[in-house]
């Protein structure tokens, strides 16, 4: 398990007491802060997940690389702006062909990879690069924490892959379908992040449900043409990882970008929110990724478009929505 995060302790707890598989899972939980994982290892608690306890079986371990030599899954929770530098870090200790699982949900600026990108183009070049793969859907930390019903897709390339991953996730509470589109789970869960910001602008300014249903439905009308044109399946934004995924996000008390969006329209400024905050909001960078992404391919965003604005151009929020509602009368296109 690469990364100590919310997503990296739940899946540790998943894997480790899975009690419908055959065989209990040997689990170790690899950090890059020697700080954060040693009080993780002798308290089994963590700052960032209050109330959840890391099971006994799961080793902690803070900056040891060699922890992956012998490992036969590497789940890979680390933000997507991190995620290369770690495994350029680890790359030379992953065994050839050791199958990769990524939990993240972003788009890396610069080069606009997605996750399972970044894994293929640093592990291939130290010549450990096997059947890679995305677990995704509606499913906010917190309540997987709790061990509530939720419902994950895990898409590869590798059939054989994603079946396995679904083996080794199914529990009682979790069920994990699979599935193949690895190019749209991917997307949709990356931008669903920047659209729960404007979600969760609109609740800290109070405009409603009516309004936060149609910024659900044209959100997920962008994400859809997006992915359409990066060569993603248009139904993969119909299911869990797209309309499943974004309307949790965008509704969840528990979201991140969610919560972000909220502490913006009531009038919180970006730095003071980040400043406060423990854990990475991916939807503020994936932002700028998206828009560059967008320009690329000539897909019109105007949502995202504003989230980018009042983000990174000093838009007041009760101006963009005033943006998205004067656009130009049209009917109305999905996809």
């Amino acid at each position: 398990m690469l990364g100590d995060g919310q997503m990296g302790l739940v899946c540790a707890a998943v894997l480790a007491q899975n009690d419908q598989l055959a065989a209990p899972v040997s689990v170790r939980l690899w950090g890059h802060e020697p700080d954060e994982v040693r009080p993780l290892a002798r308290t089994r608690k963590s700052p960032r997940l209050a109330g959840f306890r890391l099971p006994d079986q799961v080793v902690a371990t803070a900056d040891d690389p060699a922890a992956l030599r012998e490992t036969e899954l590497v789940v890979a929770a680390v933000p997507t702006q991190f995620l290369r530098g770690v495994l350029e870090r680890v790359a030379a200790h992953v065994p050839p062909g050791t199958g990769v699982v990524s939990v993240a949900k972003g788009i890396e600026n610069g080069t606009l990879r997605r996750p399972t990108e970044i894994i293929g183009e640093v592990l291939g070049r130290a010549g450990g690069a096997g059947p890679r793969g995305v677990l995704s859907g509606p499913t906010i930390a917190p309540e997987l924490a709790r061990c509530l019903p939720a419902t994950m897709i895990a898409a590869s390339d590798d059939e054989a892959f994603a079946g396995e991953l679904q083996r080794l996730f199914t529990t009682s509470w979790l069920r994990i379908y699979t599935g193949s589109d690895v190019v749209g789970v991917e997307l949709a869960g990356a931008i669903k992040n920047v659209i729960a910001i404007a979600a969760g602008i609109l609740d800290g300014l109070h405009a409603g449900y009516n309004a936060k249903s149609a910024l659900l439905a044209r959100g997920l009308a962008e994400i859809a043409r997006l992915g359409a044109a990066a060569g993603a399946r248009s139904e993969t934004f119909f299911g869990l990882a797209g309309v499943g995924d974004l309307a949790t996000t965008c509704f969840s008390p528990e979201g991140r970008n969610r919560s972000l969006g909220e502490a913006l329209g009531r009038g919180e400024r970006l730095h003071d929110y980040l400043a406060r905050t423990d854990s990475v909001v991916e939807g503020v960078d994936t932002t700028r990724a998206v828009m560059e992404l967008a320009g690329r391919l000539g897909v019109e965003m105007p949502i995202v478009a504003a989230v980018h604005a009042v983000l990174y151009e000093g838009l007041d929020p009760i101006d963009g929505i005033a943006r998205l509602m004067s656009r130009r009368p049209k009917a109305e296109r999905v996809g």
